[in-house]
């Protein structure tokens, strides 16, 4: 079932939260540890809509076939966060931010809280917002990509949980399903923090 349309959720009072947000960041990782991601939204049928890919399967991938946004490590030759994030989508996608993409403001930093190989220890989010319904050329390492209205990712009602399985202990984790696709973990941290700027300048509601 769509979300219904919600106006406090759409990219202009995004963009004004966005304006007022002072995101956390995490001075002590170093540049080489940490990655970018890029929340893409646009103006959909039902208010904001996020962009999401699902990677590709792969056996040597921790994450292989999860739900996440675009983005990857931060290069020594990036200028730095902001520049990878553009460089990933690009890179992940065929989309060109720098071109068809306009900067709404940053998120915090997220801590990954786990050290796989040369994970990154941090993450840092970038909001976008693009112009209706550009072309995707996904490369090998990306499965799909999505829209997912911001107003289904909002609503309590789509809260669930799964069990993800650490050195051989269940732990419950917290996820929001859309079309069966389980958005969790860090991923869906983004997508809280975001949602919680969205809602700072949420129109207020009639008592009437």
């Amino acid at each position: 079932m769509a979300a219904s349309p919600d106006p406090s959720l759409d990219l202009a009072r995004l963009a004004a939260a966005l304006a007022r947000h002072e995101p956390r960041r995490e001075p002590s990782v170093p540049h080489g540890r940490k990655a970018a991601v890029a929340a893409v939204a646009r103006d959909g049928a039902a208010g904001a809509e996020l962009l999401f890919i699902r990677r590709a399967e792969h056996p040597r991938d921790p994450w292989s076939g999860q739900m996440g946004l675009p983005g990857g490590r931060v290069d020594p030759g990036d200028a730095g966060p902001l520049a990878t994030a553009i460089r990933e989508t690009r890179e992940e996608l065929a989309l060109d931010l720098a071109a068809a993409g306009r900067l709404l403001g940053a998120l915090s930093e997220a801590r990954t809280h786990l050290r796989l190989g040369r994970s990154p220890y941090s993450v840092a989010p970038f909001v976008f917002a693009i112009a209706g319904d550009p072309a995707f050329a996904p490369s090998a390492e990306v499965q799909e990509a999505l829209w997912v209205p911001l107003a289904f990712l909002a609503d309590p009602a789509r809260r669930d949980s799964l069990t993800w399985v650490r050195r051989g202990v269940p732990l419950p984790m917290p996820c929001c399903r859309f079309e069966g696709r389980p958005i969790w973990g860090l991923t869906l941290r983004i997508v809280d923090e975001l949602l919680a700027v969205a809602a700072q300048n949420a129109p207020a509601k009639s008592t009437r």
